[in-house]
């Protein structure tokens, strides 16, 4: 029988009871390890992190947590080469979609630590300048933020085991509230091994990270009102949650994200004879194939120039012709697995539901995978699909298919000079009821400025691409710990990440008012985050 992943909780490494659930490497069906969660004493678990773990963060000020978080990632760093292997057999994705989820946590990492060092040792932050309440400005106010005297517990989805733990992790922890991390089940053999690493090293007080691998079972009843949960995952389950007595009652905080149908848009300008229409062809494909498409920034909708409709999928087709599917350990495979074969039958249910209303431009069944047997592994080829009326269309803007599917749809530009050209582009975009990311191609700097403005109300963040930034920007799909993650509506509404904006959510702001005199002994104690 396989190993047993041990959960660490209240300072001990702890077998759930059971058999537990094992999880395969989703290319050769192998078993590789379990996790059990049953039977642990979660009320004991959650004290031990508010009670030991909570304390002793808040002892230490912002930079000397910030020094931890960059010790972390010298021990992560150092032990790359594991990771990779745990991710390449669990997740089953090649070296470079690895790195995706390794170093882009690493590097969230690095970025908090250094931040952190900047605010200075002390133990609270200042929001804003001091307001004077009196004429003689002698009563005045100053809005501080302090860290909550609670636990953050992580519900974590299955498509980055590393960096959906360190990105939300390193603002916690610079912040001073402990961590007990949820891993999704079927990938949960990384995030136990990186926090092992982590407690093994002794670099965090006892308690101020913990790990939970199996069923979530019980862990929302014991949230209580200063705790924070982040959860990363489907709407549906998102709305169970809000649910619960935690908030409902209790009035703790929820941070979520969701669903969410992502757009490309291609604008009037950019024609197949220049270089932003390049631009356009090369992010929608890699935003395809980059991690098998599991990613929840990743482009699902692309809207294009009627006129250029034929242009986008002869070019898009041609590209997705070349990504070659199947073992990640084989040199020429471009494109891994999905991570397990229900995520298979997912994608696969999904395919079909699409079809009810589009047509296929590139059929990914066809494509054999290499060194794999299609009977056992969840290997599954880019499929785009067509639809040539998106304002009738429904599934289109509805149905997220998580994995390397994606659709393609025209929009007719506006041909009064009084409106952007993109208007319909940008209804449509908009019919995803609330999107993490959009991203607007254009050979025009200005103009992609005045359509990002109008994306922004129902996007968390537009990434805006002309051939200035052909080098330079950072993709439609990669989250950036400077930039906000997060998205409203369908998407959840929650905010992760956006360099110190991410504190806030682990902080409780309160108004101190005082004298003019307390109000300057109070600016010595809290670092301003105006500078």
């Amino acid at each position: 029988m396989t190993e047993l992943l041990k959960n660490y909780v209240a300072g001990q490494w702890v077998a759930g009871n059971g058999e537990g659930s094992t999880l395969t490497d989703p290319v050769t069906g192998e078993a590789l390890v379990r996790v059990s969660s049953q039977g642990l004493d979660l009320p004991r678990a959650f004290d031990f992190a508010r009670e030991q773990g909570g304390a002793a963060l808040r002892a230490l000020t912002y930079a000397e947590r910030a020094a931890r978080l960059a010790d972390i990632v010298r021990l992560l760093e150092a032990k790359r080469d594991d990771y990779y292997a745990i991710a390449i057999a669990n997740s089953g994705t090649t070296r470079n979609d690895s790195a995706v989820d390794i170093d882009g946590g690493i590097f969230t990492l690095s970025y908090y630590a250094k931040l952190g060092a900047t605010l200075g040792d002390v133990h609270a932050l200042r929001d804003g300048p001091a307001t004077s309440l009196s004429k003689d400005q002698s009563f005045s106010v100053q809005h501080v933020l302090a860290p909550t005297r609670g636990v953050a517990l992580f519900i974590n989805a299955f498509n980055f085991p590393s960096w959906g733990l360190w990105e939300k992790a390193a603002p916690a922890l610079l912040s001073g509230v402990p961590v007990i991390v949820k891993p999704a089940t079927a990938t949960a053999w990384l995030t136990q091994r990186m926090v092992a690493d982590v407690v093994e090293a002794g670099i965090l007080p006892q308690g101020a990270l913990s790990v939970i691998c199996g069923s979530s079972a019980g862990l929302l009843d014991q949230v209580q009102a200063f705790d924070v949960v982040s959860f990363t995952g489907s709407a549906e389950t998102a709305a169970i949650l809000r649910a619960h007595a935690a908030f409902v009652q209790r009035g703790a905080r929820l941070n979520v994200e969701a669903d969410s149908l992502n757009s490309a848009i291609l604008c009037a300008d950019a024609t197949p004879d220049t270089p932003a229409f390049e631009l356009f062809i090369k992010e929608v494909v890699r935003e395809m194939t980059v991690k098998s498409g599991q990613k929840c920034t990743a482009i699902r909708r692309a809207f294009v120039p009627e006129a250029s409709l034929e242009a986008v999928l002869d070019a898009l087709k041609a590209k997705l012709a070349k990504i070659t599917v199947g073992n990640p350990r084989n040199d020429s495979v471009r494109m891994g697995s999905l991570v397990c074969r229900e995520q298979y039958e997912s994608v696969l249910a999904g395919i079909a539901a699409l079809r009810e209303e589009a047509v296929l431009a590139y059929d990914g069944s066809a494509v054999p995978p290499v060194d794999a047997d299609p009977a056992i592994a969840a290997c599954i080829a880019p499929h785009l699909f067509v639809v040539n009326d998106p304002d009738r269309a429904t599934l289109l803007h509805d149905v997220e298919v998580f994995g390397p599917v994606a659709t393609v749809a025209p929009y007719e530009p506006a041909s009064d000079a009084s409106e952007l050209r993109e208007a319909h582009a940008i209804a449509l975009a908009r019919r995803g009821r609330g999107s993490l990311v959009a991203s607007v191609y254009s050979n025009d700097d200005a103009h992609l400025a005045r359509v990002a403005l109008e994306l922004a109300d129902t996007h968390g963040r537009v990434h805006a691409v002309s051939p200035s930034v052909q080098g330079s920007h950072t993709g439609h799909g990669n989250v950036m710990p400077m930039s906000l993650h997060g998205g409203p509506g369908r998407a959840g509404g929650g905010e992760e990440l956006g360099g110190w904006r991410a504190l806030a959510f682990y902080h409780r702001r309160a108004a101190i008012q005082a004298s003019s005199t307390g109000i300057d002994v109070l600016t010595q104690m809290a670092h301003s985050l105006e500078t």
